[in-house]
């Protein structure tokens, strides 16, 4: 005969890291994955963010680099315009000579304070675009700031190049021929040279999340011999 006390006994406990399954009550053990230190920092060496934004972005990723990077750069651009009402106060300026010594870029990228405007990280990645800048030839800070006369100059090169276009596709094929024109020479736009993964606009989104200020280019000018 079973003692009626058997019924009473404790459940046994569960160890750490341990479920039971419902369907068969054979414990499992949790099969989450668990970030390394090794992993946080091959990411923070990669995107130069916190160790703490890295190692959220790998548990969301569950331990795939390359899922944490989208996730790194998705957050970099909700922060960047959180903080798109924010005043600049501070900057620096800072240039790229080409080896050669006959074609360089001067820029000014704007932040909130100087502690940022000091920090070596932010004077090297004002050099560094400035470097894409001279490379890439960008004649334009954003597309706002292509003049009428420019359009107006492009466009009739173009309209000699569609003239012999079906009427009713001439119009869209010389917006995208403007359109293809005019991307190659807006600095914000152009893949950065180092890492054409990411563009020079999310360059900047990255060092908001860095920096944890607002940062923007605030202008810059592109030199080359004999070149008006």
């Amino acid at each position: 005969m079973i003692s009626p006390f058997y019924f009473l006994r404790p459940s046994p406990k569960t160890a750490p890291g341990v479920r039971i399954n419902k369907t068969d009550d054979k414990p499992t053990k949790n099969m989450s994955k668990e970030i390394t230190t090794e992993q946080v920092k091959e990411l923070r060496d990669k995107t130069g963010i916190s160790v703490m934004q890295c190692k959220k972005a790998l548990e969301e990723a569950g331990g795939d680099a390359e899922k944490a990077m989208v996730i790194l750069r998705k957050k970099s651009g909700e922060i960047s315009a959180k903080k798109a009402d924010r005043t600049f106060k501070a900057g620096t300026v800072q240039a790229y000579i080409h080896a050669t010594g006959t074609v360089g870029t001067i820029l000014e990228l704007d932040c909130e304070t100087d502690f940022v405007a000091n920090n070596e990280e932010f004077k090297a990645l004002a050099r560094d675009i400035a470097m894409h800048a001279t490379a890439t030839g960008a004649r334009f800070l954003t597309k706002d700031d292509i003049k009428e006369s420019d359009k107006k100059t492009a466009e009739a090169v173009f309209e000699e190049e569609v003239k012999d276009k079906p009427e009713a596709m001439k119009a869209k094929i010389l917006e995208g021929k403007l359109s293809a024109y005019f991307a190659d020479m807006v600095l914000i736009d152009q893949p950065f040279i180092k890492d054409p993964s990411v563009t020079i606009r999310g360059l900047i989104d990255k060092a908001v999340q860095k920096f944890g200020e607002k940062v923007a280019v605030a202008r810059f000018s592109r030199f080359k011999i004999l070149e008006s």
